[in-house]
């Protein structure tokens, strides 16, 4: 996975949601508040 700068704008990227359908990012674009939660996991 590429670096992110800090306070640029986040790359596009598609993931499934909890229910298996593929969701973008640009879905989103528009709306007023996007929460994106990343879980590195603990091994």
């Amino acid at each position: 996975m590429p670096n992110v700068t800090i306070n640029s704008p986040a790359p596009d990227f598609t993931l499934q949601d909890y229910q298996g359908n593929l969701i973008s990012l640009s879905h989103f674009k528009g709306k007023q508040h996007v929460l994106l939660v990343f879980n590195r996991g603990f091994t």
